[in-house]
């Protein structure tokens, strides 16, 4: 919604304009999702534990309150 409302130039459709702006919005999350299952990775999921803790060591070494 947010994206056809940038590339559109208003924030809410006229009412002759309702209906293209409701398909192109989905559309748009259509082809999205089309996207986002074809993607494939290698690596490894992360772990948002680890990745917090990673940070707080990081933020630690940065700030100097190790």
């Amino acid at each position: 919604m947010q994206y056809v409302r940038k590339i559109s130039g208003t924030t809410k459709p006229s009412k002759d304009n309702e209906e293209a702006f409701a398909e192109a919005v989905h559309e748009i999350a259509h082809i999205t999702q089309h996207l986002l299952d074809s993607l494939v990775t290698h690596a490894p999921a992360k772990n948002r534990e680890e990745e917090a803790a990673k940070a707080r060591a990081r933020a630690a070494v940065r700030f100097g309150t190790a």
